[in-house]
């Protein structure tokens, strides 16, 4: 059975209500995506972010229509006419499916999803499906630092992953051989998605630790790793170093590259030796080593 889409574009003022009314009238759901061409930012956790000029796409049944609803929104909230498209019926689980392929990240490790058997069994495989929590390996800031472990193994090192998402920065790092992880949110449901990931992946409880800021301890680690936004990385940057032993690693990721002069500046009394910066499609990863001294 064929379906129908309404698409409506809207400002990121708009969005909110004209979502409630698309499914009060019927919309069995409401997709949101850009309408324009600005970059989206790994969300801080919690956040949904949204687009000065954003696209709602809504779904309907064959039976109904749509059009005269688009129409009535239109003059309500003065937006640009909608479209009506034809969806032809598919197997959307299996389309959904699809769209998740094993990726690799540097020269052996894999991310997975649980219905692919890993390209290479001997390899370093991680089984993570796309979930509520972000980080599947998909965007460029979690590649570039999921590339960085895979060169550089934290073997028997202590790892906190500060903004851990689904865990999977943590998770590679302890398939890796890392000692211990502490991976770190303030959104409760990534660290329900870091713990149930990190038991389909076999990795125990003594292993990892997933936990709210107020509950990491006074730990200094080997590495510290942060895959978030550029703002919350300058003003966590003297926290972050605090639980960052003398000679150990930091891997900053969530960047823009006009961002980057601003974070190297926040860390400048903290590390002493920088890698060359890592870019990929306007993202940074940026790599140090603390120095010999506490800061």
């Amino acid at each position: 059975m064929p379906w129908q889409n309404l698409i409506l574009t809207t400002t990121r003022e708009q969005v909110e209500a004209v979502e409630a009314r698309l499914l009060e009238a019927g919309a069995l759901s409401v997709t949101v995506s850009d309408a324009g061409d600005v970059p989206v930012l790994e969300p801080a956790p919690g956040e949904t972010p949204l687009w000065p000029e954003n696209i709602l796409t809504a779904l309907f049944p064959q039976d109904a229509e749509p059009a005269p609803l688009g129409a009535a929104l239109a003059a309500e909230f003065g937006l640009a006419a909608p479209r009506v498209e034809t969806v032809e019926d598919q197997d959307w689980e299996r389309a959904w499916m699809d769209d998740f392929q094993p990726l690799r990240f540097g020269r052996r490790l894999w991310i997975c999803p649980s219905w692919q058997e890993p390209p290479e069994a001997d390899a370093v495989n991680l089984v993570l499906d796309p979930g509520l929590a972000f980080g599947t390996g998909t965007h460029p800031t979690t590649a570039l630092c999921l590339e960085w472990l895979d060169a550089n193994p934290p073997s028997g090192a202590l790892v906190l992953d500060y903004g851990c998402g689904s865990g999977i920065l943590s998770l590679a790092a302890l398939k890796l051989d890392a000692r211990h992880a502490w991976a770190v949110d303030i959104d409760p449901q990534a660290l329900v998605a870091t713990e149930a990931n990190a038991e389909r992946n076999g990795i125990g409880a003594g292993n990892l630790y997933a936990v709210e800021p107020t509950g990491l301890p006074p730990l200094e680690a080997d590495l510290v790793i942060a895959n978030i936004l550029s703002g919350p990385l300058v003003e966590l940057a003297p926290l972050l170093c605090e639980h960052l032993k003398p000679h150990g690693r930091l891997v900053l990721s969530g960047i823009l590259a006009e961002q980057a002069d601003a974070v190297h500046e926040a860390y400048a009394a903290y590390i002493d030796h920088w890698e060359a910066d890592a870019v990929r499609e306007g993202w940074v990863r940026l790599a140090g080593q603390r120095s010999a001294q506490t800061g």
